[in-house]
């Protein structure tokens, strides 16, 4: 397996040095082999160069199996540079059409919401990563003027929304959840009545193709109600991806906080290349402190092996994370843990064994 990396900007390296660290453990014990081809796509690099994705970077990374990103953000560059030119590039370039967002509490882990626990907060959210108002559809007119007006178009392809919605359900099956097998629609059909009216009569069509699984809906502030009030009640939600974006950091609190937090950008299909990060950014202030919580980005590694034809070592890591968490771990928030950064790392290399 040749591995990627893009450690990143900030605290982006050193959770990124953990998650290798884990698969170095773990290849061992599982018996397979791996490379890591490093990239210094990043701030960095942005600031020195003027260039975010040199020429021939995108077919580089598409030679590896997987991509692992530490995280991206820089205080010295303007917000929006970095996220659209590296990320979002890499998304559309690589038609990473799937964000994968698990929303699974773990043990030990302390959750806003009273009276709910692990048990309860296990859920996940498929979210269109490739189409809606992140296509950059729109522009000025008379800018910075009285009269400015201002447009931004989303668009969704029936393609778009039927890939995505297939994998989804497809994605319902092979979980196999327990209490049930749900996919939830959310979207807002009342008022967004031509490109989610496209994603309700896509959903319904594939929906009958899949009869063990309970085809379900919420319009998306429902659905924010209802992840505070009864998140037991999804298994594996759909949506677009600007509500998708939304409802997954809401997702991030409800588990704990970004600390935890890893997703996935996928694309599914034969010789495609996904990138898989934790959640929680940069965290510039933390930089060098070796404090910032490695958890998520170990997370992530437990993704990116499940998907990329090792699911029994990403099982392993993610047992060991658990383990870590609900018995070592005294928080999730950096400086806070009781240990460092390199030490949990460590730890959760101990459990493997």
């Amino acid at each position: 397996m040749k591995v990627a990396t893009i450690p990143g900007d900030g605290t982006g390296p050193e959770v990124t040095a953990e998650a290798i660290k884990v698969l170095e453990a773990v290849s061992k014990i599982e018996g397979f082999t791996y490379e890591t081809q490093e990239f210094d796509f990043g701030g960095e690099r942005y600031l020195k160069t003027g260039e975010i994705l040199p020429e021939g970077a995108v077919d580089a990374l598409k030679a590896c199996d997987a991509i692992f990103l530490g995280a991206v953000g820089h205080p010295d560059v303007q917000p929006g540079i970095l996220e659209k030119g590296l990320l979002l590039e890499l998304r559309f370039q690589m038609d990473q059409y799937i964000n994968l967002r698990p929303v699974r509490l773990y043990p030990g882990v302390e959750t806003p919401l009273a009276g709910k626990g692990p048990e309860d907060i296990d859920f996940v959210v498929v979210r269109e990563n490739t189409e809606d108002m992140y296509c950059g559809i729109g522009g000025f007119l008379k800018k910075n003027t009285p009269d400015e007006v201002a447009s931004q178009t989303a668009l969704y392809t029936r393609k778009g929304c039927e890939r995505c919605i297939r994998w989804a359900f497809e994605f319902t099956q092979k979980r196999n959840n327990p209490k049930g097998k749900q996919l939830t629609l959310v979207a807002k059909t009342n008022v967004l009545t031509y490109g989610h009216d496209l994603w309700w009569r896509t959903f319904q069509d594939v929906a009958r193709e899949y009869p063990d699984v309970k085809a379900d809906y919420n319009h998306v502030d429902a659905c924010c109600m209802w992840m505070v009030k009864n998140p037991e009640y999804y298994d594996v939600i759909v949506t677009t991806n600007m509500f998708g974006d939304i409802i997954t950091d809401l997702g991030g609190i409800l588990q704990g906080g970004m600390g935890v937090a890893a997703g996935g950008n996928i694309n599914p299909d034969a010789g495609g290349t996904s990138m898989f990060e934790p959640m929680g950014g940069s965290a510039p202030k933390y930089t060098g402190q070796n404090v910032i919580n490695p958890i998520a980005a170990i997370s992530a590694m437990a993704m990116l092996l499940e998907h990329s034809g090792q699911p029994a070592a990403g099982a392993k890591v993610l047992e060991a994370i658990q383990s870590v968490t609900g018995t070592k771990m005294k928080s999730q928030n950096a400086g806070r843990m009781g240990y460092s950064t390199t030490e949990v790392g460590d730890l959760v290399c101990e459990a493997l064994k």
